[in-house]
């Protein structure tokens, strides 16, 4: 199984311990989740501001949020089956992520930056590979799973 991981910090506010953190939380995140393929994902460090663009253009809700996911694998009715060829690597999607919104939320909920924006990054993870929360319970699955990474990698609410 090999992941590959591009981070993209667009305000330039992380630095780079905080970068290769967040991809070897993404690569044991993979390893749990046993993806067996050669796999891709990005994830960009956004604003507010850029968020809530996104938000808007893709959601239809005009404010801003702490993470969005953009799965290119999820297979839509009436769409063709995505199919591979083996030796290519399995695009899953991008994440984006507010700094901003995980700074206010690592305040609010009394925990450091990093566990935070490492929940985040899992939880866009966990929708990349299909997991939701739309009913009680996938929500109460997709929440076991991601708090089952974090906390095998150790990054705890401390």
């Amino acid at each position: 199984m090999m992941l590959t991981v591009e981070l993209i910090d667009e305000t330039e506010q992380l630095e780079a311990e905080i970068m290769e953190e967040i991809e070897r939380l993404l690569q044991h995140a993979a390893q749990q989740e046993t993806i067996e393929k050669t796999a891709e994902l990005s994830v960009t460090f956004v604003n507010n501001e850029r968020i809530q663009q996104i938000n808007a253009e893709y959601r239809n809700i005009d404010r801003p949020t702490d993470v969005i996911s953009f799965a290119l694998e999820d297979e839509v009715e009436g769409e063709l089956e995505i199919v591979h060829s083996p030796d290519q690597p399995v695009l899953l999607g991008d994440i984006i992520i507010s700094i901003d919104k995980a700074k206010e939320q690592a305040d609010e909920y009394n925990h450091s930056f990093m566990r935070e924006l490492g929940f985040l990054a899992v939880h866009g993870f966990l929708h990349l590979l299909g997991y939701d929360h739309m009913d009680e319970d996938e929500e109460k699955e997709m929440f076991e799973r991601q708090d089952s990474i974090l906390e095998s990698y150790g990054l705890n609410r401390s």
